[in-house]
């Protein structure tokens, strides 16, 4: 009975993640690729779980980020929900310390996809690559960081990667938290058993014992990030 649960709730995601992506959409002729509506203009940037570019929605005339599932996990249905649950956390958060997601679609090839804010700026990471912050800078950014894991984890999202590359900080200082990739939602799991999930020099010791995470572990990597 318990197997036969299993496979009708994963019939219902399936189903549900073809709704809510919709029908596959015909890339245009020519070197221009394009989702839908959104035009890819520069690749700026990649992650475990896909390949984030700057685009234009050509309806609303503006630049975005447009996450694109990474080709070899195209056909794996276990990255398919995960890639579905980031859209689902990411769009449940209405802060302004956590990168907003505006939609999720399908090319015709079968590439998932989602378009989020683009965020103007530079990552901690990158910030960090000409010397460490000033104590004052330094801690705008953990203030930030932590209100926006907050929000999260008022909604029951857990990010569990929380890092300097995951940390964007515009030219008047604002943050915001990107890549929800792997966020845990309180109730489901995604992670296969054996499977680190995170960015190992910030992980807390749950993640490698028992896998178990709650909102101390973002606090964690949160100490590990200052």
């Amino acid at each position: 009975m318990a197997d036969q649960a299993d496979q009708a709730d994963q019939a219902d995601q399936a189903e549900e993640a073809t709704r809510i992506a919709g029908p596959p959409v015909a890339s245009a002729a020519g070197s221009a690729v394009t989702f839908g509506h959104y035009r890819l203009l520069e690749r700026i940037g990649a992650g475990g779980m896909g390949v984030v570019y700057r685009a234009q929605d050509t309806r609303l005339n503006r630049d975005l980020a447009l996450k694109v599932l990474t080709p070899a996990y195209r056909t794996d249905p276990e990255f398919g929900r995960r890639f579905l649950l980031e859209a689902r956390a990411a769009s449940a958060l209405d802060h302004p310390n956590c990168c907003p997601v505006y939609d999720i679609g399908t090319a015709a090839d079968g590439s998932a996809y989602i378009a989020m804010a683009y965020c103007e700026g530079e990552s901690v990471e990158q910030r960090l690559k000409r010397g460490p912050l000033p104590l004052a800078a330094a801690l705008a950014v953990a203030r930030q960081v932590a209100a926006g894991l907050g929000a999260a984890h008022a909604k029951g999202i857990i990010h569990r990667d929380i890092k300097a590359a995951n940390v964007m900080v515009a030219p008047d200082g604002h943050v915001r938290i990107l890549d929800f990739g792997i966020a845990k939602m309180s109730g489901t799991e995604l992670t296969s058993t054996g499977v680190l999930v995170g960015t190992i020099v910030n992980m807390a010791p749950e993640q490698f014992s028992t896998g178990a995470v709650d909102a101390r572990t973002d606090c964690w990597a949160l100490g590990v990030l200052l």
